[in-house]
């Protein structure tokens, strides 16, 4: 994903629905810290960083409470005053030395080997995938450029299984909370690589961005929006067709 120029997100916009398919993807601008400007948002809930590094960085900053090169000052709101007290571990306490060898990593992690792809359930499970227009938001076939981190990022063909824009999922799953150019009730496509083995990697499958499906039928039955036909394709179909699109999923 570090590896994706613009133009590969970009090709999937369709911000007012010019093709009346209903699919309406949105791009989100975001402040670049280090580049000082305004661009493209690939990372997030809600597209609301640019690049792989400043997602590290903010994650860091919001999650743990760590300060940067990107995010100097501690995320201690006044209430908190344990959080003020609290011993500094450096300035900054993250490195950039230590930055850097986080977004290595995390750039060079590997998208697992599919499974079970080619059982005829899995291949029935892919037909409706694309037959219910799935495949709209959730895109593949998107090509790399030149990559700041590694040159075995570049120039191959991907399938996350996300265009990376922003979409209205509908009014049950808003949080209200608008982001850059995202309102509440959008949000990025989530990539689908890698999904049938979270219950492996994280011990659970608490899905969207809250956690409230419990597993890919909750989550799909939470979709709406953009997402609502798609979503009842899903629930006019046979309990084996079902079957067969979560077989895909869990193939990813």
């Amino acid at each position: 994903i570090s590896a994706l120029p613009d133009i590969e997100i970009l090709k999937y916009e369709d911000q007012f629905d010019m093709d009346n398919d209903g699919i309406s993807g949105k791009a989100n601008y975001v402040w670049d810290i280090e580049k000082n400007a305004t661009e493209l948002g690939k990372y997030g809930w809600k597209a609301n960083s640019p690049s792989l590094k400043q997602q590290i960085a903010s994650a860091f900053h919001g999650d743990m409470g760590l300060t940067s090169s990107l995010f100097e000052q501690n995320n201690c709101p006044s209430p908190q005053s344990d959080c003020q007290d609290a011993p500094n571990g450096g300035d900054p306490e993250v490195t950039d030395i230590q930055l850097n060898k986080v977004l290595f990593y995390q750039a060079l992690l590997a998208v697992p080997n599919r499974r079970n792809f080619k059982d005829e359930s899995v291949l029935q499970g892919k037909i409706l995938f694309n037959d219910l227009n799935c495949i709209s938001c959730h895109a593949i076939n998107q090509k790399t450029r030149t990559s700041n981190i590694h040159p075995v990022l570049e120039n191959i063909s991907i399938k996350p299984y996300s265009d990376f824009l922003l979409h209205d999922m509908g009014e049950e799953l808003a949080d209200n909370r608008p982001d850059f150019l995202a309102n509440g009730r959008e949000w990025r496509t989530q990539p689908l690589w890698g999904l049938g083995l979270i219950s492996t990697v994280n011990n659970h499958t608490f899905l969207l961005h809250d956690g409230r499906a419990r597993n890919i039928e909750e989550a799909i039955l939470w979709h709406g929006g953009e997402a609502q036909k798609s979503k009842q394709g899903f629930l006019e179909a046979t309990s084996e067709e079902r079957n067969n699109l979560i077989n895909f999923l869990n193939s990813l």
